[in-house]
């Protein structure tokens, strides 16, 4: 399990969030402190023209990279919720047209699909925090395909609906598949790195500026790493889109008891 995913887990979002704003405001504080005490101010100011310049060119580009990632995350986690909830459509349409199926074989069904929901939402749903699957939950579905692929249909009526629930299904479990996969789809570990050596080269660019008061210039320098680690802090929270305090819950799922 990928260590943002651990932290996601076991971490609140609100404690995560405090401890990663006190981590930068104290990196910049111990930084300033360490600058002022062994660098001269005024050697400090001739350069403030040079020093500009380059934080420009490094914030800009790093400014350019939380915009990229932070986008991705949120299109990743939009994209997990559609699928979660494009499974339990496909749930609902299969339960739906068994109706039209021999009233043993469609209660066999019925009582398939809501065995999988009830698994999807009690037991699958904690493991997706932890990026696993449910194997009961596959073994249901694997119960179902079996039931639809060994049933002889009687009327044309029942060809209809068999093709279209067979349809569905397929839909069903390729949704599930997709599922899985964005309960373990995360920010690359290099990245991550990048995102992090980014965000300590641009607050260390603050304290080679030249001021006359210390307390302004930290004041700057905490403002500047509050906004990073805040943005940092909402990328690690749509990392993983079924896990921590901000995730997708089942209410999909939930959803389609109400049409039993």
């Amino acid at each position: 399990m990928p260590l943002v995913q651990i932290i996601l887990l076991y971490v609140p979002v609100i404690p995560l969030g405090v401890i990663m704003v006190f981590l930068a405001v104290a990196f910049s504080i111990t930084g300033l402190l360490i600058v002022w005490r062994f660098v001269p101010r005024q050697m400090l100011k001739t350069h403030n023209d040079l020093t500009g310049a380059l934080f420009g060119t490094v914030s800009s580009a790093y400014t350019v990279l939380l915009a990229f990632v932070v986008v991705i995350s949120w299109q990743n986690f939009d994209k997990a919720q559609t699928h979660a909830i494009a499974e339990a459509n496909c749930v609902v349409d299969i339960y739906r047209s068994s109706a039209a199926f021999a009233p043993e074989f469609a209660s066999d069904i019925r009582s398939l699909v809501k065995q999988y929901v009830d698994i999807v939402v009690n037991q699958e749903w904690a493991s997706l925090g932890r990026g696993e699957e449910s194997l009961k939950a596959r073994a249901v579905l694997r119960n179902i395909w079996a039931s639809f692929t060994g049933y002889e249909p009687k009327t044309e009526k029942e060809k209809v609906f068999l093709a279209e629930c067979v349809d569905k299904l397929g839909q069903l479990r390729e949704m599930r598949r997709l599922r899985i996969i964005d309960a373990n789809s995360g920010v690359h570990p290099i990245l991550w790195f990048v995102l992090v050596v980014g965000a300590i080269t641009t607050i260390s660019f603050t304290f080679f500026f030249g001021s006359d008061k210390f307390i302004v210039h930290a004041v700057m320098a905490c403002i500047l790493s509050v906004i990073i680690a805040l943005i940092l802090l909402t990328i690690i929270s749509f990392n993983f889109p079924f896990t921590g305090s901000v995730r997708i819950g089942p209410e999909a799922f939930q959803q389609v008891i109400s049409y039993y």
